[in-house]
């Protein structure tokens, strides 16, 4: 049996290595469209750092007796600070209007409560910014971490707020996801009703399990190679800087790469279609899932995030990039584990799914 199992895996090995398609959507792709990203936003993010956002604050009671909105915004707007964000105008909540209304300002920002109120004209990158400086404000106060005179602004400072990361984050993403075309050809492959050496594996004596193990096995080994490649392009070639938890960036790659090999199992299990059409299938769901997590834009995250959360709380791509931005943004590692946990769930519930399928398919005639 162990015999058996690495032999169908070397066999499955050298094979995919040899689909000039599968190499394509999942080694070449991913870095034509890295490449593409790069000439797109690098001007862009570079010239974004050396903006000033121009907002107003209404200074009020609410305002003056928020110690850690006081404290952080003033250190966002400070002139001799480096990584400065804002240019900020303290003002009533009439005079703020009147600002944003003859463009001088982006947006302002006004305190009820606890519970800070942004309002703006435009979705644009300036205004994002904005919204995403003010939830990373609201949470580092309600988490309690830091003393009024220990407050830490690195996280949220204009270094750190390359929102452009996000793209390559969904690029990653996209390519774990993209696995799923090789458990797509090896399930075509087995299956006695789709190849000719499903009809033969089918009548042997050799356990399905075990063909079924070994052959997502080896596509594992051949998705995680592909994902080699990409991280090696990104940080040789394009010079992305993965930051200090670069392992950590690495290890969600694999756990998401795990989950894009769970999806192309079930779909080459669960549907009754041809290889192409399953494989337009995972195309159509990684596109989408990617698009919800930010690589077309980082607002369409941020209203997905807001207006339907269980959405992405569900979308693989999602939790992938949130695993990424969590590692940059976030004080402790509590989130990103969770996103890591959630994708080995995700996974572990497709690939149970599909074994459970295929031991109750029976073919009576081949």
């Amino acid at each position: 049996m162990i015999d058996m199992f690495f032999h169908n895996f070397k066999y499955i090995l050298k094979t995919l290595f040899k689909n000039k398609m599968l190499i394509f959507w999942t080694f070449a792709f991913p870095i034509i469209l890295g490449t593409l990203f790069h000439l797109a936003f690098s001007n862009i993010a570079n010239n974004e750092k050396l903006d000033i956002i121009d907002i107003a604050i209404v200074k009020d009671e609410e305002f003056n007796k928020n110690i850690f909105f006081k404290m952080a915004f003033k250190e966002l707007s400070d002139k001799k600070n480096e990584e400065r964000l804002f240019h900020t105008q303290y003002v009533d909540e009439e005079k703020a209007k009147k600002l944003l209304e003859d463009g001088e300002i982006i947006g302002y920002l006004k305190l009820e409560g606890e519970t800070p109120k942004i309002t703006i004209i435009s979705n644009g990158i300036d205004e994002t910014v904005f919204k995403y400086v003010t939830e990373q404000v609201l949470q580092m106060s309600q988490t309690g971490i830091f003393e009024i005179e220990d407050i830490n602004i690195k996280n949220i400072s204009n270094k750190n707020l390359d929102y452009t990361m996000i793209e390559f984050y969904t690029l990653i993403a996209m390519a774990a996801l993209y696995g799923g075309i090789f458990s797509i050809w090896v399930m075509n492959q087995i299956m006695p009703d789709l190849s000719a050496k499903g009809k033969r594996i089918a009548i042997s004596p050799i356990k399905k399990g075990t063909i079924v193990l070994s052959s997502f096995l080896a596509s594992y080994i051949v998705q995680l190679i592909g994902m080699a490649l990409l991280f090696a392009y990104t940080i040789l070639v394009i010079q992305v800087d993965y930051g200090v938890y670069s392992k950590l960036v690495v290890l969600l790659a694999a756990v998401g790469s795990l989950a894009g090999l769970s999806i192309g199992l079930a779909i080459g299990v669960l549907m009754k279609v041809s290889e192409n059409s399953k494989t337009g299938i995972l195309i159509g769901i990684t596109m989408i899932g990617c698009y919800l997590a930010g690589m077309m834009g980082i607002s369409m995250k941020n209203i997905v995030d807001k207006g339907a959360p269980i959405v992405n709380k569900v979308n693989p791509a999602a939790m992938i990039t949130d695993g990424f931005y969590s590692l940059y943004y976030y004080e402790t590692l509590d989130r990103y584990w969770f996103d890591v946990i959630s994708l080995c769930i995700f996974s572990g519930v497709l690939i149970l799914i599909s074994f459970r399928n295929l031991r109750r398919k029976k073919y009576d005639s081949i």
